[in-house]
């Protein structure tokens, strides 16, 4: 299978990855909870996500594929592979957040993880020009203000609603 077919799974799976675990951390930490509900909210929206990623990719892509038959257009992607893509790209790239939780004691753990999601967000963007042709830094910044201003709407949601439950 040559990769160059399923890079909208692959950046999709990972940007979404990226940016939902991310804003589950800013979500968590804007509400003011401890380093153990983030890595068990984390996880579980990881996977739980992942999957619904997944299975959404596989459905919307079995679809497309009808719709191509039906025009006599080949797809180049397979279903199942498209999917399969899709969540190993979310699982791995979205487990980024995490890990500074995980592996780093109890202190800085929210200003690591916004570091390394920053990184791999510019990764992941700027890897996706490598396919598109554009602006390594263009491609870069672009997806880590998409993913700060996600994570930014994830933090002040969890405080808001933090204030209003605990007063």
């Amino acid at each position: 299978m040559n990769l160059k077919f399923y890079i909208k799974d692959l950046v999709y799976g990972a940007d979404d990855g990226i940016i939902t675990t991310f804003a589950v951390v800013a979500g968590v930490v804007g509400a003011g909870l401890s380093s153990n509900i983030i890595i068990i909210i984390g996880v579980a929206s990881l996977f739980a996500d992942g999957f619904s990623m997944a299975v959404s990719d596989y459905l919307g892509t079995k679809s497309e594929e009808v719709v191509l038959k039906e025009e006599h257009i080949r797809r180049r992607t397979k279903p199942l592979a498209s999917a399969l893509y899709t969540f190993f790209a979310f699982v791995v790239a979205g487990s980024v957040p995490l890990v500074p939780y995980i592996f780093i004691g109890e202190g800085n753990e929210f200003l690591f993880t916004s570091v390394f999601t920053g990184v791999a967000l510019f990764l992941v963007g700027a890897l996706r020009t490598l396919a598109t042709k554009k602006s390594f830094l263009a491609g870069g910044f672009e997806t880590v203000i998409i993913g700060g201003i996600a994570a930014s709407i994830a933090f002040w949601i969890g405080e808001l609603i933090s204030a209003i439950l605990i007063s």
